[in-house]
Formats: C-alpha cells, structure tokens, sequence
C-alpha cells in the first residue's frame, strides 16, 4: 500500500490530503442527490398543486395532506349546492401563495441539507 502525498491546491494555499479531497467528492454528491429542484417544485405546483404534490416534495407533508384533504372535500360536496366551494376556494389562494413562497422553502431545505452532508 503507498501513501500519496497531500493534495496542495496553489491559488488557496490549502493542503488537503487524498482521504479529505475523497470525503468532500462523496459530501458533493450526497448533496447533489438530495437537494431539490426548482424546476420540479413548480411544474408539481402547477400541474399537480390542488393536490399538495408541491409541499409533499419541498418536504412540507403537513400543509400537503391539509391541501390534498381540501381538495378532497371540496370535489367531493360541490354538487350539494355548491358547498365545495367552501373548501376548493381558500385551496386556490394557499396554493397560488405558495407560488410565491417556494423559492424560500428550497433554499432553507438544501441550505439544512449542506449542514447535515458535512456534519
């Protein structure tokens, strides 16, 4: 078994040996398996967000099953004079905020997810 010498990057000065450089590779991909996309986020928000497809992959399953539920409900009882609407309206205004709230749900999950790959 031969010891390589430690890898030396020269524009920082820092030395790094083969073992680190290996676990940084391997931190690297953890993350870029992991973190989530915004691309995905909202084709899910706009094709699939009346069901809380969107909340359920940015890993906000609470406010998903609450959205899936008031969509359920609202479908379900709007041919009783319309009472669904009382359900499907306010669904329609959550999921069209949440549009605006994306962004910061992503970057607080993958900004979470470097501290967990290094830790």
């Amino acid at each position: 078994m031969t010891i390589s010498p430690p890898l030396v990057f020269s524009k920082t000065g820092v030395t790094m040996s083969n073992t680190d450089s290996s676990n940084a590779a391997m931190a690297g991909l953890l993350y870029q398996a992991n973190a989530k996309s915004t691309g995905v986020t909202y084709l899910l928000w706009f094709f699939l967000g009346a069901l809380g497809a969107h909340r359920f992959y940015a890993g906000k399953a609470a406010g998903g099953i609450v959205q899936l539920v008031l969509f359920l409900l609202g479908w379900s009882t709007i041919w009783i004079f319309g009472f669904g609407l009382l359900f499907l309206t306010p669904l329609g205004i959550w999921v069209l905020v949440d549009a605006f709230l994306i962004p910061g749900w992503l970057r607080q999950y993958n900004t979470n997810l470097v501290h967990r790959v290094l830790a």
